[in-house]
């Protein structure tokens, strides 16, 4: 019997930290990893599930409710107000990313969970009907997609044992650029048996609620609905898929630059590199940059940085694109426009107007 307690120390301590990597704390809380950039004695993360009297989701003996029903800034910052209030040890002021977020000091962790050493678990021995569905979509991934078994995770419910096969969604995590790629190939050329894009109806509900709870018009909506290759239906549960760096894909170290924001603008750019665009966060590499509004600094921009996860993949190298987001300096100088900003409270944004 493999003790996968053990082999998750064990494997954790040969990793970095990675988004959507989950933890729970000394007070039975999970908080979900994001990002790449951590202090030496933090994890930058938000919270996700906090035991409760009663609610959906339970292990053996608790239950918990879901403190963030879908990632929105607005939504963090909610968390973040309700950790001030109970919770403040795990508000931090981070001087090298210049930010107010929720980061769990390393000695409140009880344990870290790494979705890739999970879904080894699932693949060697689900233990019920969902589990089971896991191991078949991810060895259909495998197979049609051409990715090695290391190279794929489950995040959320299922990675921290609270999931019901009732309910319950597949939240798949893929590491490395080219595997994300090539899984998103096979997703959209619909190559995965039982896979399937999201019906007609639910994309329509989907795009009049994203139009209402961000800056974008139903059309606007609409292109990103049709960009969005990772979510779907698999045997008619939903399911989607997360792009995750590998070690040797995380450049950057904490404290390697310093970040200041410097206000905020509204910018018309062409993207000229959009390949860490499938990651959290995207980052889209941009020339030929107009200032339309807020800080004449902006026109220095070189990178579009997204936190909010809408706006991943949303297009391809040569589009012109308009952008609102905060203005960061890098190391003193103007550098990143950053949408998902508690700063500009969800009214950040980045949408195509011409195609390249």
């Amino acid at each position: 019997m493999i003790d996968w307690d053990r082999v998750h120390r064990k494997k954790y301590a040969e990793r970095l930290p990675k988004d959507r990597d989950f933890l729970r704390t000394r007070e039975g809380m999970f908080f979900c990893v994001t990002g790449y950039l951590h202090p030496p004695d933090r994890y930058t993360a938000y919270l996700k599930y906090s035991p409760a009297s009663e609610g959906k989701w339970e292990d053996d003996v608790t239950a918990y409710r879901r403190e963030l029903p879908y990632y929105h800034v607005r939504n963090v910052a909610k968390t973040i107000r309700f950790l001030e209030g109970h919770y403040p040890a795990y508000v931090h002021d981070c001087p090298v990313q210049d930010l107010r977020f929720s980061m769990v000091p390393e000695e409140r962790v009880v344990r870290y969970y790494a979705p890739e050493m999970r879904m080894q678990q699932i693949l060697e021995a689900p233990q019920d009907p969902l589990e089971e569905e896991v191991r078949a979509l991810a060895r259909d991934v495998m197979r049609v997609a051409d990715i090695d078994r290391a190279k794929l995770g489950i995040t959320g419910s299922v990675l921290i044992g609270l999931h019901n096969p009732r309910f319950s969604d597949i939240d798949l995590t893929v590491y490395g650029l080219t595997n994300a790629q090539r899984l998103r190939t096979a997703l959209r050329e619909r190559a995965i048996r039982s896979a399937r894009p999201l019906d007609d109806a639910y994309v329509a509900k989907w795009t009049k609620g994203i139009a209402r709870r961000f800056p974008l018009t139903v059309e606007q909506a609409e292109h990103i609905a049709a960009r969005r290759w990772n979510y779907g239906t698999y045997e008619g549960r939903y399911f989607s898929v997360h792009p995750i760096r590998l070690d040797d894909e995380i450049t950057e170290r904490y404290g390697d630059h310093v970040y200041h924001g410097e206000g905020s603008a509204l910018v018309r750019a062409t993207l000229e590199d959009v390949g860490e665009a499938l990651y959290m966060p995207a980052i889209y590499r941009v020339g030929d940059v107009h200032v339309l509004d807020g800080e004449s600094a902006a026109a220095a921009v070189q990178e579009i940085v997204s936190y909010e996860g809408l706006y991943r993949d949303i297009a391809d190298v040569g589009t012109v694109v308009e952008a609102k987001g905060k203005l960061e300096s890098v190391d003193g100088q103007p550098r990143r426009l950053v949408i998902g900003s508690t700063e500009l409270a969800g009214r950040g944004y980045i949408v195509p107007v011409r195609s390249g």
